[in-house]
């Protein structure tokens, strides 16, 4: 299988924060944020893998700084690392006033996608290519989040037999 570069699985989406996703302090909703970000993960990694996926884990959520009604909302996302079925990817997710064009960091997020076949079984993926300094970064420190991501599921694997 040939391997791809990480830019083949970049995808990027840009909308507007309306009144409908806001809360009573004005900003997005998270669960609403949550939704973009699974929603962009799983076409970044369905590019990669050229076939359907489902998300497997969503591993972090960390919200850095609100977004507010009226802001340009933009995420980002792009494989990077693979296993052999599965894929991590990152989200990020930026709000723009476009009054004032300042942009900040609103979310950062890694979730795990694993390709399936017509069967609904696990099926293997090309291997990830990271070219930029940002990208090899993340690929060099997957291994230890997927080191965490299973020693978490253990534990809750744990819980289940109480």
């Amino acid at each position: 299988m040939e391997s791809r570069t990480v830019s083949e699985s970049r995808v990027i989406k840009t909308g507007l924060v309306l009144p409908p996703d806001t809360n009573q302090h004005g900003t997005i909703f998270g669960g609403k944020v949550m939704a973009l970000i699974d929603e962009v993960g799983a076409i970044s990694a369905m590019r990669h893998a050229q076939k359907l996926v489902v998300t497997a884990s969503i591993d972090s959520v960390h919200f850095i700084n609100p977004a507010k009604l009226g802001d340009i909302l933009t995420l980002e996302s792009f494989v990077t690392w693979t296993g052999k079925t599965s894929m991590e990817v990152f989200v990020r997710v930026t709000s723009e006033n476009p009054k004032t064009q300042v942009k900040k960091l609103t979310t950062t997020s890694f979730l795990t996608f694993v390709a399936i076949d017509e069967n609904g079984k696990p099926s293997s993926v090309p291997q990830i290519i990271p070219e930029t300094e940002e990208e090899k970064w993340l690929f060099e420190t997957a291994v230890a989040r997927r080191e965490r991501r299973h020693q978490s599921k253990k534990e809750f694997e744990s819980f289940l037999e109480l």
